[in-house]
Formats: structure tokens, C-alpha cells, sequence
């Protein structure tokens, strides 16, 4: 188990590089789909990127629980 301020770092680091990478793979993917199959109907094209949207953050779901939060090993004063 990572530590509260690793998980605090890694985060950081995830939504600074990490996103902007998943973003523009994300595009391509959607490019590549209008390029290979034309384009899709709207609803169609908003539901691909609202589940690319909710897709990026699942496996970093233990990472960023309770990274908002106080630390819990610090000592209270």
C-alpha cells in the first residue's frame, strides 16, 4: 500500500502527464473509428466519449482515494 503522500505524488504526476497522454490517445481513437467506419451519429459519438471519459480513471481509482484529505499519519497538534 502506497503511502498518503506517495498516492498525493503519483496523482499529481497522473493528471499532469498522464492525461494529457490518455487525452490525445483518446482523440486518435475517435479519429480512427470516423476515419475506419465514417462518421458516427451523435449520440453515438457522445457516448464513446463520455465511457473514454470514465475509462482513464478506473485503474487509478486507489490512487486518488482520499488524496483530498488530511493526512492521516500526520500528528495532530
Amino acid at each position: 500500500m502506497l503511502s498518503y503522500r506517495a498516492r498525493r505524488r503519483l496523482s499529481l504526476l497522473i493528471l499532469i502527464f498522464g492525461l494529457p497522454a490518455y487525452i490525445v490517445v483518446a482523440v486518435t481513437l475517435a479519429n480512427w473509428i470516423d476515419a475506419r467506419f465514417g462518421r458516427l451519429p451523435i449520440w453515438a459519438e457522445v457516448a464513446l466519449y463520455v465511457a473514454l471519459g470514465f475509462l482513464w480513471a478506473l485503474p487509478f481509482k486507489s490512487v486518488f482515494k482520499g488524496v483530498g484529505k488530511e493526512d492521516p499519519d500526520e500528528p495532530k497538534d
